[in-house]
């Protein structure tokens, strides 16, 4: 079976939740282990922040990532403003997110830009030609895309389903897949990335 890699787009992090999870007031196990010195892993702390978007992305990739044993860990890798792809289990900290709510998540900003693409193109040369890097994530502007595409080419996809579709309905989609294990279509980045007519509601069928 060919090479499967998830990358995944990165929580929130100005919004409400994420401002609970940094509170001193929390008293919530993630909460404890993010204020710990050794952090709590980034997939959990976003998935906290995130909620259903986040949590519908790593369960799908997690049942059908294929990962490549030249980079080893588990297929999935987060994409973060500062620090490039990260694995699911990165100590995300204090500290650590401090420095990523000064780094825009933009195509203009170096310091996003840098780590990210030196990542992608250290996976990039251990991939063969019929790997698959999906990316779930916004595929309508180009702040992930202009970075990976130019690396990844044709190997960089997305979930065809989520054109058209706000965050909640993806994530729904993704919670539904995985748990049904009924793997999505993927498409390449050249094809319509919006759906003509789409009311961005989940479908209700495959």
């Amino acid at each position: 079976m060919s090479t499967r890699l998830f990358l995944l787009s990165p929580a929130n992090l100005s919004g409400t939740r994420a401002k609970q999870l940094a509170s001193p007031r929390a008293t919530f196990r993630t909460a404890l282990r993010f204020q710990s010195p050794d952090g709590v892993p980034i997939a959990d702390a976003f998935e906290f922040m995130s909620s259903l978007y986040f949590r519908g992305k790593i369960a799908y990739a997690r049942r059908f990532a294929v990962p490549s044993p030249l980079i080893g860990g588990d297929g999935i890798f987060v994409i973060t403003s500062g620090f490039g792809l990260v694995p699911p289990n990165w100590a995300f900290t204090e500290e650590r997110m401090k420095r990523m709510q000064k780094i825009d998540v933009d195509v203009s900003t170096r310091n996003y830009t840098k780590p990210l693409k030196e990542h992608a193109q250290l996976i990039s040369r251990a991939l063969d030609e019929d790997a698959q890097v999906v990316l779930l994530g916004s595929v309508a502007t180009g702040k992930y895309v202009d970075v990976l595409l130019p690396i990844f080419g044709n190997r960089l996809r997305f979930p065809t389903l989520f054109a058209g579709l706000g965050d909640m309905s993806r994530g729904g989609l993704m919670l539904r897949a995985a748990r049904e294990r009924h793997e999505l279509q993927y498409t390449t980045l050249d094809a319509p990335r919006h759906r003509v007519g789409g009311d961005g509601k989940m479908p209700t069928v495959w």
